[in-house]
């Protein structure tokens, strides 16, 4: 009895590790996905990913601002990028590596 109770607790201890793992969103995989077809060719006056000058005053602006307008979308820009099926913790993800090059 006590090794089952052992093995029931390594196997939800596990578990538990396996979706924390899990819970870390892929920015760049994000990005390829729903991003890249703007923020890779400018399109819509979009930023391109590692140009300074244009992420530059949006940064001025804050994270916070830039995370707000990517989930709820900002002048040409749909909420998301249009890839609403994307929980708002994604989105952040492939901000945060849009402005790895910058940062």
């Amino acid at each position: 009895m006590k090794r089952l109770a052992t093995l029931t607790l390594t196997g939800v201890a596990g578990l538990a590790l396996s979706a924390a793992v899990q819970a870390e969103p892929d920015g760049e995989a994000i990005y390829n996905q729903a991003c890249m077809a703007c923020h890779m060719t400018g399109a819509a006056s979009a930023p391109i990913k590692g140009d300074e000058a244009a992420w530059a005053p949006r940064l001025e602006q804050g994270m916070e601002t830039l995370y707000d307008r990517s989930i709820n979308g900002f002048q040409a820009m749909p909420p998301k990028g249009g890839a609403l099926q994307l929980s708002d913790e994604e989105v952040k993800a492939a901000v945060d590596f849009m402005l790895e090059p910058v940062l």
